[in-house]
């Protein structure tokens, strides 16, 4: 099976996501970049895929640097190139039989171009629904475990449970 690899255009994200675009309004950029990357090393855990981040210079100029946060790839491209130029040449060289590069953008121009150097493209819309999808099945696998746990020193089964947990909800309500 193929290695995923995930990269994802920040900035593009930032001005898609509803909460994200919250944040920049207020001028909170550094708030928005960090709950995007707190989002997606959730997100990267639960699909078992690698996730990079690239943000442009053109929001925090000066050298180039890439470091490790939450467990993703972060990088600030060079000052003077895009996000998109530096994904371009990432698809190029991680792109191979090994491994399926998709890239997370909305830039529809962007998108042919990841089409042309055989990688897959999701849009920012794409990727947040995903996110919102994986954040409800770790709420559903959590409920499961703790009741898995529960449930070994109940002598009731699920079905009771619920008629209790219904029964002392409408008690409570009178």
């Amino acid at each position: 099976m193929k290695k995923e690899l995930l990269i994802i255009d920040g900035y593009n994200m930032i001005g898609s996501w509803p909460e994200l675009v919250r944040l920049k309004n207020k001028d909170e950029m550094n708030d928005a970049r960090d709950l995007l990357l707190h989002e997606l090393a959730n997100y990267q855990q639960y699909e078992d895929i690698e996730i990079r981040v690239i943000f442009d210079a053109q929001l925090v100029p000066g050298i180039q640097k890439s470091y490790k946060k939450y467990n993703l790839s972060v990088v600030f491209t060079k000052e003077g190139e895009t996000a998109d130029s530096y994904i371009e040449r990432m698809i190029g060289e991680e792109n191979l039989l090994i491994t399926q590069v998709t890239v997370a953008t909305s830039d529809l121009a962007e998108q042919w171009l990841v089409f042309q150097k055989g990688a897959l493209r999701k849009s920012a819309n794409e990727l947040y629904k995903d996110l919102q999808l994986a954040k409800k099945s770790i709420e559903a696998d959590a409920k499961d475990y703790r009741f898995q746990n529960y449930r070994r020193n109940s002598p009731w089964n699920r079905l009771q449970l619920d008629k209790l947990e219904k029964l002392r909800d409408d008690l409570t309500k009178e």
